[in-house]
C-alpha cells in the first residue's frame, strides 16, 4: 500500500530547533504521483514547513497514534495558497467523498464569515523522493 491510499496519515514536520511536531491528516493521490492534504494557512504545520520542507509519514489512527513498526515515508512538502487548493481539494473529496465534501462545504461557510479577510485555505503537496 503506498502512504497516499491509507485513510490517515500522520505527517511529522520540525521545528527551527529540530523538535519534531506530528499530527494525522487526511491525504490523497495526485495525478503528477505526488499527494497532498488541506490545511489552513495559519496552522503551525505551514510555519515549520516553510522553514524546513522535509517532512515523515506514516499510516496512523483517527487520533494519529502510529503503529510500532510502521515505514516511515521521506517526502518534501510544498505550501500551495489560491487556485492551487483546488486540485488538492478535489483529490480530498474524490478519496473521503461525502466526509471529504462535507470538510469542504465547512471551509466554503468559515471562508464566507471571513470576507474580509484574505482566504485561510492552504494546502500541502508532498513529492517522494525516488
Amino acid at each position: 500500500m503506498t502512504i497516499s491510499a491509507a485513510k490517515y496519515v500522520s505527517i511529522t514536520t520540525y521545528r527551527r530547533s529540530g523538535e519534531a511536531v506530528s499530527s494525522p491528516v487526511w491525504i490523497a493521490p495526485l495525478p503528477d504521483g505526488s499527494a497532498g492534504f488541506t490545511t489552513g494557512l495559519d496552522s503551525g504545520k505551514i510555519k515549520r514547513i516553510r522553514n524546513n520542507p522535509e517532512v515523515a509519514l506514516s499510516v496512523c489512527s483517527l487520533r494519529g497514534n502510529v503503529a510500532a513498526g510502521a515505514e516511515v515515508v521521506i517526502a518534501t512538502a510544498t505550501v500551495l495558497t489560491g487556485d492551487d487548493v483546488a486540485a488538492v481539494q478535489s483529490a480530498i473529496i474524490k478519496k473521503y467523498g461525502v466526509l471529504g465534501r462535507a470538510i469542504a462545504i465547512g471551509e466554503q461557510i468559515s471562508a464566507r464569515f471571513r470576507s474580509s479577510k484574505p482566504s485561510n485555505a492552504a494546502a500541502i503537496k508532498l513529492t517522494f523522493g525516488d
